[in-house]
């Protein structure tokens, strides 16, 4: 079971359910954002590539990768729309994956960096819920894949009982 203290915090601000999480990840700064922006990266741990200019205002295509596209059913929307809000290399990378936005923001550390990661969702409890545990195994992965270079394939995780820690988390 995940401990409590690995879970995001997650509030309501305004129209918006705010999950934040904090990992401290024992690698450089430097191979922490390669990994939160390179594609040959990002198929070990997001469901999705990162397709464009890395550039502030930057458009830039989401499409999932084919293994998630198959598991969920997305042959309908295999790709989604996106916009860069914030291109800092290497300590900040904000984005909009449709109507989501996503903030990484990395800081070295005696430890190596702490990684800092928010997602804005719609105000509903069981989406938020889902989110969360969702980039939890996200997050997961990102750490199995900096610290032994592989990761297990995140379609395969179960992201059941982590969703029920979450959904326990906000009362639901």
């Amino acid at each position: 079971m995940t401990k409590a203290t690995d879970l995001a915090s997650i509030t309501l601000e305004g129209d918006a359910y705010v999950v934040r999480f904090e990992r401290v990840l024992h690698h450089p700064r430097e191979k922490v954002w390669r990994a939160i922006t390179e594609s040959e990266h990002l198929a070990h741990w997001m469901p999705c590539d990162i397709i464009g200019e890395r550039l502030a205002g930057a458009r830039i295509e989401l499409p999932f990768w084919p293994a998630h596209v198959a598991k969920y059913g997305l042959e309908s929307t295999p790709s989604l729309d996106g916009k860069i809000e914030v291109w800092d290399p290497p300590s900040v990378f904000e984005w909009w994956w449709s109507t989501d936005r996503l903030r990484w923001e990395l800081d070295e550390t005696a430890e190596g960096t702490l990684l800092r990661f928010t997602t804005w969702l719609a105000p509903d409890g069981h989406g938020a819920a889902n989110a969360a545990a969702g980039y939890h195994m996200c997050l997961a992965n990102l750490a199995e894949l900096l610290d032994t270079g592989t990761a297990p394939a995140l379609v395969d995780a179960d992201v059941a009982p982590v969703r029920r820690q979450y959904v326990a988390h906000l009362a639901l």
